[in-house]
């Protein structure tokens, strides 16, 4: 059953973000609004809990985020934000809670962002962060997490990359992804009125402002109609009451068809993005990223923190 604090959550989405969405107009006026106060810099607190680095690629910053201790596998997180805004704390707090308890470097590239930007702008830069990341990492150390509109990405990235013949990340995670961008599901239609949050006039306009005029049913948009046969080890969070979950089942689907293996949490009474807010099933949710990303790992425990680091040459044997 859906806990209170899930359920007030809901309540305040419905009365306030799912306007955003309820129309292109509405959109656009929140997307002005929050070009007013947005700020992509992590919160103070996080830098008395990891170390904190800054660079730029193609003119926008990336932010390396180091664990006190720990091993250097790392997680290219790519936020969420229907493309159009920018990272929020919440963002920022889920990736301190996996740095902390996986030990991992996480990368986070703040990406050009529509209307300014589009597509191209977007995976060029997304782009030559991986190529970066290649040159000082082992693709088989490097895992591809994202949510929302970051989940989507995360998919496209990797199909870019082996259209390309790169190296391929060795695992994804993708929360609350959107990966049928034609939104011409008709179930969708039911599953518009159960979540609190999205709406599929405003997703056409934000998709519309990014696309760069490629067709939504092109798999640069829509992954779901690409070779999914490319990609890694999937963990896929999504929830009953998002307007993505029926397309993200098929896309599960469709993917273990393909022979890739796809592990799905489908958690009764969530909306969309869920795990990055502060409450029960988010820490259930978050439990089983660390656990599947921990796989074939045995925990250990450092300054009071559970993380994993990779079984040593005698104890494979």
């Amino acid at each position: 059953m859906p806990s209170l604090k899930s359920h007030f959550v809901s309540f305040v989405l419905r009365y306030s973000r799912k306007k955003a969405f309820s129309s292109p107009e509405n959109l656009r006026r929140w997307i002005a609004a929050a070009r007013k106060t947005e700020d992509h810099h992590p919160p103070a607190s996080l830098h008395q809990r990891l170390h904190i680095q800054t660079r730029t690629v193609d003119g926008f910053p990336v932010y390396e985020i180091a664990p006190k201790a720990g091993e250097q596998r790392r997680i290219l997180y790519l936020h969420g934000g229907a493309y159009v805004f920018e990272i929020t704390p919440y963002h920022w707090h889920l990736i301190a809670d996996m740095a902390d308890r996986l030990g991992y470097g996480i990368t986070v590239p703040i990406y050009p962002i529509a209307p300014e930007h589009d597509f191209h702008a977007m995976f060029g830069m997304v782009g030559d962060v991986y190529r970066q990341m290649l040159d000082e990492t082992e693709a088989e150390d490097i895992v591809f997490m994202g949510d929302s509109a970051g989940g989507n990405m995360a998919v496209v990235l990797t199909m870019m990359a082996a259209e390309e013949g790169l190296a391929l990340p060795a695992r994804h995670v993708l929360i609350s992804p959107g990966l049928d961008m034609s939104l011409s599901n008709p179930k969708l239609f039911e599953a518009e009125r159960n979540d609190p949050w999205l709406g599929i006039a405003g997703g056409l306009e934000a998709i519309r402002m990014y696309s760069a005029g490629i067709d939504r049913s092109d798999w640069h948009i829509s992954p779901i109609y690409g070779d999914v046969s490319v990609l890694p080890k999937t963990l896929l969070l999504t929830g009953s009451h998002d307007l993505l979950t029926p397309d993200n089942l098929i896309f599960a689907q469709k993917a273990r068809d393909a022979g890739v293996e796809v592990e799905v949490v489908h958690e009764e009474g969530m909306f969309h993005a869920w795990p990055l807010i502060d409450m029960p099933e988010a820490r259930r949710a978050r439990q089983h990223i660390v656990a599947f990303l921990g796989e074939n790992r045995s925990p250990v425990r450092q300054d009071g923190k559970t993380r994993f680091q990779a079984p040593s040459a005698e104890a494979a044997e």
